[in-house]
């Protein structure tokens, strides 16, 4: 039994705390990605930064230092078996553990389904599926084995619930990653280890970059936006939410943030 939890201020005031807390984040050289790793930092969780762009890793985790963060990288493909396994054993070697995984690593190119090259197809779903599954594997051998629970975050999409044309690899990787969230939550709910999902709508970054841009989109589709197109900024509170202990009776949930675009479905 979870027993009687009394609410007062104190409680409350630790509810969204990460402090000491050992974070991986896959994707970290993204527009996402790197928010996150800043705002788990900010918050107090060591940080080890991952992803294929060298430089931006350093850029980033020097940025999280000189802002009193505590965070290294360590450079590594998503796709590739031995690289994760890699990272996750250097992150264990460095911190002694790992608490929360945030896999925000992702890529999406899309064209009519008769034109799209089958590796294109396969390169969103190598990274957006195969690589998430991988972290996933690995990290969660290490939180099952220290038997003090875990936060396993992925990033999903609205996309994952909602088909679009000219879209038929990432609606479905994305599709995929929301049911591993539904599968993981019950495989992994015995030990403590939640596991949930953000599934954010469009907002700006590389991968929307021409989205933005765009001005049939931004006078037809934008303004079924309510509240408006996103910043990666838009889901800091709800990733510290599902990366501590406020979140500890949910798992197996898909979280949609889109500014009120599937209000509308």
């Amino acid at each position: 039994m979870r027993g009687e939890r009394p609410v007062n201020k104190q409680d409350l005031a630790g509810l969204f705390d990460v402090t000491g807390k050992v974070a991986i984040v896959t994707g970290a050289t993204g527009s996402f990605g790197s928010v996150a790793a800043k705002a788990l930092a900010a918050a107090g969780a060591k940080v080890v930064l991952t992803g294929r762009n060298e430089t931006r890793l350093d850029e980033s985790t020097k940025g999280i230092r000189a802002g009193g963060g505590e965070a290294t990288f360590l450079l590594g493909d998503p796709i590739v078996h031995d690289d994760v396994a890699r990272v996750v054993k250097g992150t264990v070697d460095k911190y002694g553990g790992i608490d929360i995984l945030v896999t925000a690593a992702g890529l999406n190119t899309n064209a009519p389904i008769q034109d799209q090259p089958d590796e294109q197809w396969q390169a969103v779903m190598d990274v957006n599926v195969r690589g998430t599954w991988l972290f996933c594997k690995e990290v969660g051998r290490v939180m099952i084995d220290q038997g003090r629970g875990g936060k396993v975050v992925l990033v999903g999409s609205v996309r994952g619930e909602l088909g679009l044309g000219n879209y038929t690899a990432y609606c479905p990787s994305k599709g995929a990653v929301h049911l591993l969230v539904k599968s993981l939550g019950q495989e992994w709910g015995p030990y403590k280890i939640n596991v949930n999902c953000i599934a954010p709508g469009v907002f700006r970054s590389e991968i929307t970059r021409r989205v933005f841009e765009d001005e049939a989109f931004n006078k037809m589709v934008a303004p079924r936006f309510p509240l408006g197109l996103g910043e990666p900024e838009d889901m800091v509170g709800l990733l510290l939410y599902l990366s501590s202990k406020a979140s500890d009776w949910m798992t197996g949930s898909i979280l949609i943030i889109d500014g009120g675009f599937t209000a509308a479905y």
